[in-house]
């Protein structure tokens, strides 16, 4: 399986994810998947600016020229999707926010209604799953996680996808490629 990482580590923070997601990747390439971790603290991107130019302009590419079109191509052809940060005041890191917004252009303009709710269309035939893996601040508390997956549960059902793992490194890299390997 085809298993796309977005590190969403911050430079310069003091977290030990990296080093765990170095470890999962390990694992997973022993099992037989192909893992690439994508640092996004590495790659330039800019922040979504809600033109939705990557709808009426120019139809599933953004307007904004960096180098988000790679972590995109990543996105979309990959099997597996997994959102990877530190919690920082609870949330994901920001990087890891910009991210996901910039995601944008692999969805339609068109709407769905789905379960009562209106949703975006996919723009392409397939999507990949999804999954949250996140390193815990002292303090946070089930609460904390409860609010992160179902923001990434509400962007997997955009998706058309699902919300297929949720865990954090609490665990080991070893149960967490097990984990996710099973899909």
């Amino acid at each position: 399986m085809r298993i796309v990482l977005l590190d969403g580590t911050p430079g310069g923070a003091d977290s030990t994810l990296q080093s765990f997601l170095a470890g999962l990747t390990e694992s997973l390439t022993a099992g037989g998947h192909q893992a690439t971790i994508l640092q996004l603290n590495t790659i330039k991107i800019q922040r979504c600016t809600g033109c939705w130019g990557c709808w009426v302009k120019t139809p599933g590419r953004c307007v904004i020229a960096d180098e988000m079109e790679q972590v995109l191509e990543a996105a979309i052809n990959c099997e597996l999707l997994v959102f990877a940060s530190p919690l920082l005041m609870g949330m994901t890191s920001a990087l890891l926010k910009r991210a996901t917004d910039r995601l944008l252009p692999l969805l339609s303009p068109s709407i769905r209604i789905v379960d009562g709710a209106c949703r975006h269309a996919g723009r392409y035939e397939s999507y990949p799953r999804l999954a949250l893996l996140v390193e815990p601040e002292r303090d946070t508390d089930g609460e904390d996680l409860e609010i992160v997956e179902g923001i990434y549960r509400e962007l997997a059902i955009d998706f058309r996808s699902e919300l297929a793992f949720t865990g954090t490194t609490d665990l080991s890299a070893e149960e967490v490629a097990d984990a996710l390997g099973g899909f």
